[in-house]
């Protein structure tokens, strides 16, 4: 139940303490399981959209990246504008290359995904055109060299995409290597900032060495002590690139959008032991300026 126990991770601190600016939760999904969006049958949904924008709404959560399994749960966040503008909510949608469970295990290698993400492309969303690739998995980092893996990593160079990755560090170079700038202007959020527990001394090499590299912080090993405080490694990272990092709910299953609440409390604690402008970067300005979303007016 390691995941589960990750869930509560963070949340405590002083309720003074807490950050309490605006939050851009940078990676969100909207998977079948929370919400079908078939109109036949009848579709299963234990969380429609006004559960899902009421969660993002009383948490302070102005903005999103959308992208879901299959890619039908961000148009549905991304066509529902009066909704999501009451909630005060921009969506930023991606696509993300699964259809279902098994694309997980073969996208890098199938060419029916590039069709795929092709399509989606040109189709776009009501809230704009997608700005970005993914989330996708690679459990084998040698899957990084995959044809189709090569081959969406330079379209999303050529496109000025941004990636959505959860892979190991060593994934992360391979798939660096095969963007035309080498990953020098390559904006890959590198989900969980290795959720296997990449060290501090690597995830700051490779920082170094690719300037448009992000670290999202959901699920990472390491990022909170015992009393849900940063733990000191992770804040001298932090302080050291405020501008490279992002947080996000991963809402993989149903049970995260049961704890919404619960994670972002979580984000709000620890971000308040930071300096302020430190906070505001890591929880809204890196997000909004890397999509170039406005700043939310007061609510």
């Amino acid at each position: 139940m390691k995941r589960a126990a990750l869930l509560l991770a963070g949340v405590v601190g002083s309720a003074a303490a807490q950050y309490r600016g605006p939050l851009f939760d940078a990676h969100l999904h909207y998977n079948d399981e929370a919400c079908g969006h078939a109109t036949t049958p009848a579709p299963e949904c234990p969380h429609p959209l006004a559960d899902v924008l009421g969660r993002m709404q009383r948490n302070g959560v102005r903005a999103i990246v959308a992208n879901s399994r299959p890619n039908d749960g961000t148009r549905a966040l991304a066509q529902a504008r009066d909704q999501t503008r009451t909630a005060g909510v921009r969506v930023v949608p991606f696509v993300r290359l699964y259809r279902n469970r098994a694309d997980y295990s073969n996208w890098f290698r199938d060419p029916s995904i590039v069709e795929m993400v092709n399509t989606e492309l040109a189709r776009g969303t009501p809230a704009g055109p997608y700005r970005g690739l993914g989330e996708f998995h690679l459990y084998d980092s040698a899957n990084a060299d995959g044809p189709v893996a090569k081959q969406l990593m330079a379209l999303a160079d050529e496109k000025g995409l941004a990636i959505l990755a959860h892979v190991d560090d060593v994934a992360v170079e391979k798939l660096m290597g095969h963007t035309p700038s080498k990953g020098r202007n390559t904006r890959l959020i590198w989900a969980h900032t290795g959720i296997g527990g990449s060290p501090v001394a690597r995830v700051d090499e490779l920082f170094t060495r690719f300037p448009q590299l992000r670290g999202e912080l959901s699920y990472r090993p390491g990022l909170t002590c015992g009393d849900g405080e940063l733990c000191p490694e992770w804040r001298a990272l932090l302080l050291k690139y405020p501008d490279r990092f992002l947080i996000g709910s991963d809402t993989w299953v149903n049970q995260r959008w049961l704890y919404y609440d619960e994670l972002m409390q979580g984000y709000r604690a620890w971000l308040g032991t930071l300096p302020p402008d430190v906070a505001k970067k890591i929880a809204w300005d890196n997000g909004a300026s890397l999509f170039g979303v406005p700043e939310p007016a007061p609510r």
